[in-house]
């Protein structure tokens, strides 16, 4: 594991196919996984780690009809051992040859850096599930708001570096520029959407994913240090990244947040392999979910109380409970789910 803050192994490879790609991230971590079976790669993408990492280490995207593979920390060899293996991705009704890739990779990321550098999101930031989602509507106007959006980006980071077990001494300091402050929609589970742009002092590979829906594509980003290139340009990071604010500059709270350690609280412990889980008779409150969802948020409003259940009828008995269908994220990414939901 590394705890030192020197930074964090991290690979993106474009994958050069002699088509475009119009298949879901679902589809192609389904191709892979039949193509290459004993790869390390395989529970990477089918849900087998997802108690032992709380943020996905392989993240697939589909970025203008191309494949994106974003590693992480122990997900960058997994990811070069299949890139260097791959010829043709065979989804049954097509075929995509792969001619080569392109490989960007870096050992110094997920580190606080001593500027504010300038963050896209290429896909919809899903910022907001159902309940931080019910409490943004209510807030009373944009500057209440903004806030709001600033301080979850900014502990998402937070998140992140603990994950990664970096150590944050320092103050991290987050600013959204958002095309709307009116969320929008993402099917019907609650979620709400942001696009637009962040600032942060804290560095990021390109093309990772954060908030909800990772696992679907959303929430990719881009490092504006120099946006005409696949890879970084440190220098251009230096020119183009802006000073942290000093006590005495003119900066609105609602410009720049500063986001307080001490407030965010620490990943849920790992359960250990060896010893059996007991029967959850309730639900535990959770920090995070496989999609690096922001489940509980007491820290920004306070404790929520869980709605009271209904006694049933006495004159008619209650009705038997259904089984909950569990959704694609929660599988996250079985190969079951791949082969159920698509003709691969």
């Amino acid at each position: 594991m590394d705890s030192n803050n020197n930074g964090i192994r991290t690979i993106t490879a474009r994958l050069n196919t002699d088509k475009p790609v119009r298949k879901t991230p679902y589809q192609v971590k389904g191709v892979i996984m039949d193509t290459f079976p004993d790869e390390e790669i395989v529970p990477m993408l089918n849900g087998q780690y997802r108690d032992r990492f709380l943020y996905p280490r392989v993240q697939v995207k589909i970025l203008n009809e191309q494949i994106y593979l974003v590693g992480v920390k122990e997900g960058v060899d997994p990811i070069l051992s299949v890139v260097e293996k791959m010829e043709a991705l065979d989804f049954g009704n097509i075929t995509f040859e792969v001619s080569d890739s392109e490989k960007e990779l870096h050992d110094d990321h997920f580190q606080p850096i001593e500027r504010l550098i300038r963050y896209r999101f290429i896909t919809p930031w899903v910022g907001l599930n159902q309940t931080t989602g019910g409490r943004y509507r209510f807030l009373p106007n944009a500057a209440e708001r903004v806030h709001y959006l600033n301080r979850l980006l900014g502990q998402n980071i937070v998140f992140l570096a603990r994950e990664m077990d970096i150590k944050l001494e320092e103050n991290l300091f987050t600013k959204v520029a958002l095309n709307s402050l009116f969320p929008k929609p993402v099917d019907e589970s609650g979620w709400g959407a942001f696009t637009g742009e962040f600032r942060t002092n804290f560095l990021l590979p390109n093309y990772m994913g954060i908030g909800n829906g990772i696992t679907r594509g959303y929430g990719a980003l881009f490092g504006l240090f120099n946006p005409d290139m696949f890879q970084y340009s440190k220098e251009e990071m230096e020119k183009i990244g802006e000073p942290l604010p000093e006590e005495n500059d003119m900066v609105t709270e609602s410009e720049v947040e500063i986001v307080n350690l001490d407030e965010v609280p620490k990943p849920r412990p790992r359960s250990s392999p060896k010893k059996p889980k007991p029967k959850k008779i309730a639900k535990p409150k959770k920090v995070l979910s496989e999609e690096f969802d922001i489940v509980e948020d007491e820290y920004l409003s306070g404790k929520v109380q869980k709605p009271k259940r209904r006694k049933p009828s006495s004159r008619r008995p209650a009705p038997r409970r259904k089984e909950t269908k569990v959704s694609g994220d929660d599988k996250f990414n079985s190969d079951e789910y791949h082969k159920k939901q698509h003709n691969l």
